[in-house]
């Protein structure tokens, strides 16, 4: 019985403790960065910083649910639309810096306190009170991109129809 509750202790504490790997960065002669778990001829170590975590409020602390819900249904409902205006959805354009601008625009207007968010392939990438926001630095290729629109305490009260639109930029293969 002990040699089990050894082996059980032993088990729970290996699991727990977070491994440590090492990455590692290399360049290749063509420009391309990629990263490894292994070592390599002129690759660079990184230090990896640690994993940030939350922690969540107390079940007891957290509002009801559906008396949440209700809440933001009623505000979203003030809003007719949201909707991103440029870029067009499937458009394909060439952008040397990555920069890409957004215009968008709800019916009606947005409220004292309320903010559009722009999401980029789900993530979101910044927010605005006015119609346009530019995100920098977009990597090559196809990307979805959507609008919502956010109350003062960061809650989503309307979601518009998302876009998906392909971006060019030089490489040094082209």
């Amino acid at each position: 019985m002990n040699l089990r509750l050894g082996l059980i202790s032993g088990i729970l504490v290996f699991i727990a403790v977070p491994t440590m790997a090492e990455v590692y960065r290399n360049v290749d002669a063509q420009g391309n960065v990629t990263y490894s778990d292994e070592p390599s001829d002129g690759a660079e170590e990184v230090k990896v910083k640690p994993v940030t975590t939350i922690t969540l409020p107390k079940p007891a602390d957290v509002r009801e649910p559906d008396k949440l819900r209700k809440e933001v249904e009623k505000e979203g409902s003030v809003y007719d639309s949201v909707r991103i205006l440029a870029p067009k959805n499937d458009e394909a354009f060439h952008s040397g810096s990555g920069d890409v601008a957004f215009r968008v625009t709800s019916a009606p207007g947005l409220r004292t306190g309320h903010r559009y968010e722009i999401t980029l392939d789900g993530q979101p990438v910044g927010q605005t009170t006015s119609d346009t926001l530019t995100v920098r630095n977009v990597f090559r290729g196809t990307h979805n991109a959507g609008v919502h629109i956010i109350d003062e305490k960061g809650v989503q009260v309307k979601t518009g129809d998302s876009v998906r639109f392909t971006i060019h930029r030089p490489s040094v293969n082209n």
